[in-house]
């Protein structure tokens, strides 16, 4: 029985779209037993509708987009989609990679479950979609300040939510920690161990 997925498919597919969108389409390679296309952010709307529409493809369903944050890098964000042709029983990863001041085309026009994938990636990242009908945040609050999947957002938060009982409403303050961050040993000996393990030092010290 043929191991799935097909990879020798799937380096053929990848060969027929580098050729078919060679001004869109910069790499296409199998990683991790998966097609993965890496397109220009101009030609990202054109490649989707071909991947859609062309019959070697037929990916009809857009699963899922989301983002990886690189800071380092110049191109700090990478935008991933994943595609799925249920025709062909096969799934595609597109990338494109982006500055932090660089706007993405909308895929709404071509796949309608977009709309939510790039308002949370709005919300989580700050990466706008150009062409959305509604890119407002979607998981966090009204008037939430930052972008939680961002690697330089503090793991606290700017603001701590509480309901405030003599005020009968809901108040909004700077996180105000209870004590500073301690460095907690985790390290702990292990009764009747035959060997010696880091920390084990610390039970003849107590």
């Amino acid at each position: 029985m043929a191991a799935y997925p097909d990879l020798d498919a799937l380096e053929q597919l990848g060969e027929h779209i580098r050729l078919r969108r060679s001004a869109d389409v910069l790499d296409a390679a199998v990683e991790f037993d998966e097609l993965t296309v890496t397109s220009t952010i101009s030609g990202i709307v054109d490649l989707a509708e071909f991947l859609r529409s062309d019959s070697a493809c037929r990916f009809t369903s857009l699963v899922d987009i989301t983002a990886v944050d690189y800071p380092e890098r110049q191109q700090r964000f990478d935008i991933v989609w994943h595609f799925l042709s249920m025709h062909n029983n096969l799934r595609i990863r597109v990338k494109v990679a982006i500055r932090e001041d660089e706007v993405v085309p909308s895929l709404i026009r071509i796949h309608p479950s977009a709309n939510w994938f790039e308002r949370e990636i709005f919300d989580m990242f700050g990466i706008l979609f150009s062409g959305h009908p509604d890119l407002r945040r979607l998981l966090t609050d009204y008037g939430f300040r930052g972008h939680p999947l961002r690697k330089d957002f503090p793991t606290t938060g700017y603001v701590e939510v509480r309901y405030d009982e003599s005020e009968k409403r809901v108040i909004y303050e700077p996180v105000n920690l209870v004590q500073e961050y301690r460095q907690f040993d985790f390290l702990s000996p292990w009764e009747g161990a035959k060997y010696v393990l880091p920390g084990d030092e610390k039970q003849g010290a107590q």
